[in-house]
């Protein structure tokens, strides 16, 4: 449909930045163009600035944060910048003058502030401007490729003219993401000249990388039009894992082949306006260099790497979960994930299969795909299970309303970056917070199921800082008590159980490893991990999906060994789940594996 991804299309430019969301195959794909233009006879440098990296899983040998040459692959150097690190680094020479100075209960606040994803990002931002103005390296390296680009929303608050001022220091308006820029005014010249590099289209290009699946199309779209408003015009998309079946009677396969080209027709004139080019969808793990070769060049691998591994389907599925559940006469239950992992659906069969247990459930979903919500009002469980959907906008423009309402006192450019640092992921979350501490309050009474939950950061954030509590009290006088109480209850394994859902691939494993790290920080523990879409878990004999399903092993024995006591395993589904009778055979296990 589209021509096939080359480096050759991307040898313009000196700087090659690939981004995407996690899973979409964007280290692969920035692994594979370094490898062909190395073998090209051209002097490469890879840098991943990724806190999920894998590059030492793709080239099978240790990268840490010094340059390493890459021992196969003649002219390629690699070097893993540890966002998380440069982050800690950077909290430290934040909050470590106050220390000694202020009491431990605001250094704590200052340590939260520090500790989410938007100070992440400032960190590998403030990597990659060093790599980037560094003239030892740029005189080395004819390429320099960027694992993992920064994202609109952060390249937007450094070109704010508050975001260089002392401003932040005293500001108690409760925005969420402030805190992260309140050390960098030494940086501005060195930011600058960043950010002036990243719109030159003479030396940036900037590769999207998705999947021809709706949400990260979605997602592609997105960030392709951030990145655009911030400057960064040169672009491209890349979509990665192209199916075609080499059987016409397979049915997963035939099914596999008609979602995707059912989610490429959702492509929109936005993108559709930048060069696409597509990569096949391959049945061998990409590591080492001689399978990047192959990925890129269109190869074939030798047999071996379609070796059968270990089989999982003795797991339980979601059946296990609910004859769990069921044993507690109510409580919350929250279904956690990263997007495109199928928590909507996990958190929706899971209400499903309590209300057939004759449960009394209450489902809440912030999914802005609304069929869901249609369908589980059927009348067949409508005696038990009740929904209700938070409408992440509608939250996001009240809690904005109320922030800038409280910052009037500010000046225009103090002003314009607040409502920059209300765009930020972050906001969201803290904005859904009053809704979901609403909802969660009928878990006195019956099961509440919560689609997309706080994240552990944002629950600590409003724990140590009290900024949410303070605003709402500025607003209305007092905070309810369900805010109050909201956090003692998640707290409560006798209470609450978390679900995280992952995928059974690299990025999505390594991702959900994270996510539960941020929630037991926050002192909560899942009960439970769903490994989502397996296609080892289906009948196919598709050649390809079956180099896919060995593939699978490492990663759930992964989950297994090193994540989670209790896991549940769901199949790859050829029909979507739409509808009650779907939900329920996921409930049962009562699907179809063919």
């Amino acid at each position: 449909m589209y021509p096939t991804f080359s480096p050759k299309v991307v040898k313009d430019t000196p700087y090659l930045f690939f981004t995407g969301k996690g899973g979409v195959g964007k280290t692969s794909t920035a692994c594979a163009t370094a490898v062909l233009l190395a073998d090209e006879g051209h002097s490469v440098l890879i840098v991943s600035t990724d806190p999920a990296s894998n590059l030492q899983d793709v080239f099978m040998l240790e990268i840490g944060s010094e340059i390493e040459k890459i021992p196969s692959v003649p002219g390629l150097s690699a070097v893993n910048l540890n966002p998380e690190e440069a982050a800690a680094n950077y909290r430290d020479k934040v909050v470590g003058p106050f220390r000694d100075k202020l009491p431990a209960s605001v250094v704590a606040q200052m340590e939260e502030q520090l500790s989410g994803a938007c100070t992440v990002e400032i960190a590998a931002f403030d990597e990659f401007a060093n790599l980037l103005t560094n003239e030892s390296i740029h005189d080395a390296y004819e390429y320099i490729i960027f694992d993992t680009a920064p994202t609109g929303h952060t390249l937007r608050l450094l070109q704010l003219p508050t975001a260089w001022t002392g401003f932040l220091e005293d500001s108690t308006h409760g925005a969420s993401c402030l805190g992260p820029l309140s050390g960098l005014a030494e940086k501005k010249t060195l930011y600058e000249a960043t950010v002036k590099a990243l719109s030159d289209e003479t030396k940036t290009s900037l590769v999207l990388v998705s999947r021809p699946d709706r949400s990260a199309i979605s997602e592609g779209e997105r960030a392709a039009e951030e990145l655009f408003n911030v400057g960064i015009t040169n672009q491209m998309l890349v979509i990665n894992g192209v199916f075609q079946p080499e059987s016409k009677t397979d049915v997963v396969a035939n099914a596999l082949f008609n979602k995707q080209q059912e989610a490429l027709l959702t492509l929109t004139d936005k993108l559709k306006n930048i060069p696409i080019y597509q990569l096949p969808y391959i049945p061998y793990p990409l590591t080492g260099s001689e399978s990047l070769r192959a990925f890129i060049k269109l190869q074939g691998m030798p047999l071996e790497a379609h070796k059968e591994v270990k089989s999982h389907n003795d797991l339980l599925g979601l059946e296990g979960i609910i004859g769990q559940l069921t044993e507690k006469p109510q409580g919350v239950v929250m279904a956690m994930g990263k997007g495109g992992v199928g928590k909507t659906t996990v958190a929706s069969a899971i209400a499903v299969g309590l209300a057939l247990k004759g449960k009394k459930v209450h489902l809440t979903t912030t999914d802005p795909a609304a069929h869901l919500t249609h369908v589980l009002r059927d009348e067949t469980v409508a005696e038990f299970l009740t929904i209700s959907r938070i409408n992440p906008e509608q939250e996001v423009e009240n809690y904005r309303n109320e922030v800038l309402k409280a910052s009037k006192h500010l000046d225009d450019e103090a002003i314009a970056y607040l409502e920059e640092d209300l765009n930020s992921p972050c906001t969201e979350e803290i904005a859904v917070f009053r809704a979901f501490s609403d909802v969660v309050e009928r878990a006195d009474k019956e099961f509440v199921i919560i689609d997309t939950a706080p994240t552990g950061h944002t629950l600590l954030l409003l724990d140590a800082s009290q900024s949410y509590f303070q605003e709402i009290e500025r607003s209305s006088g007092d905070a309810p008590e369900s805010v109050k109480k909201l956090l003692p209850r998640l707290r409560n394994k006798e209470e609450t159980d978390v679900i995280v859902v992952t995928l059974p691939e690299a990025t999505p494993v390594l991702e959900a490893s994270r996510l539960q790290a941020d929630l037991i920080r926050a002192e909560i523990k899942p009960s439970w991990w769903v490994i989502n879409q397996s296609f080892g878990a289906t009948d196919t004999v598709d050649p390809v999906l079956k180099g896919r399903s060995s593939s699978e092993g490492p990663w759930i024995q992964q989950v297994l060994d090193k994540e989670a006591k209790q896991v549940a395993l769901i199949p790859w589904l050829t029909d979507d789940i739409v509808g009650i009778e779907a939900l329920k055979n996921i409930a049962t296990k009562e699907v179809d594996h063919s």
